[in-house]
């Protein structure tokens, strides 16, 4: 616990600083927390980081995750799509020449890897581009919503939620972590009002956004099951990984894009 305590600690002194600032410090943070979180999918396949995969994965995500200001040194013609693609390509020639030792359903992995957390630290780079409120309230559902599951499923959880993918979350304390996120967030937006000018309606939006946040971590946990790991790497003692700490932000921040609150 006092290991768990001093990293959260640490942790925070760097990362509250660098989302207050915003601008090109966040981005590269963004950027290093993409490589570091593909670098553990490729960990769970037991590919090298140093492999000629890993090394495109790790080109990938950065490509889905930079500010479209950033993609000026891609050649004129060239979209940020259309780049990503050609990476793509180069995972299925590696197939080819690789003789067996990386096959189609390897590519594909990666391909989702790094659409699925470019895509998170994307937004969450918008997010705050459109503003510091409007990227604590994101957050705020996220660690809100767990918080509270962990409390009161510890409390008075009994049943359980998804036992094959996370055997301790149980829907006691899903439900009374969605509950917390919607009150504290009902006091939020009244005081900082973000997204739709529409309170009940942001309100319905947090309901979705904090029940989509708890897929974001039991989609995580199936993943670490499937490859028969605890966490997802180690970088954070006593609180495992990047995506461990970011799996449901993964998921609310594009969806936070996709409503139109960002």
């Amino acid at each position: 616990m006092k290991t768990r305590v001093i990293t959260a600690v640490v942790a925070l002194a760097i990362f509250i600083p660098l989302i207050l600032i915003g601008g090109w410090p966040l981005t590269v943070a963004a950027l290093a927390l993409g490589v570091v979180a593909m670098g553990e999918i490729t960990t769970m396949k037991k590919m090298f980081v140093t492999s000629f995969p890993a090394l495109v994965s790790f080109l990938g995500v950065c490509l889905v995750i930079a500010p479209s200001n950033w993609l000026s040194w891609l050649p004129t013609g060239i979209s940020r799509w259309e780049a990503f693609y050609i990476l793509v390509i180069f995972l299925l020639l590696y197939t080819v020449i690789a003789k067996q030792r990386f096959s189609f359903d390897d590519a594909g992995v990666l391909t989702l890897g790094m659409l699925y957390i470019g895509f998170g630290f994307n937004a969450f780079i918008t997010a705050r581009g459109v503003g510091f409120t409007t990227l604590l309230y994101g957050m705020l559902i996220v660690w809100i919503t767990d918080s509270g599951a962990y409390l009161i499923g510890r409390k008075i959880g009994k049943h359980k939620l998804a036992p094959k993918v996370s055997p301790n979350k149980t829907w006691e304390g899903s439900i009374g972590g969605t509950l917390s996120a919607v009150i504290i967030a009902a006091v939020y937006l009244y005081f900082f009002p973000v997204g739709y000018d529409n309170y009940p309606l942001m309100l319905l939006a947090t309901l979705f956004l904090s029940i989509m946040g708890q897929f974001g971590d039991l989609i995580e946990s199936s993943l670490k099951r499937y490859y028969g790991v605890k966490d997802s790497g180690k970088i954070l003692p006593g609180h495992g990984g990047i995506l461990d700490r970011f799996d449901s932000m993964l998921l609310v921040m594009p969806l936070m894009q996709i409503l139109a609150i960002i």
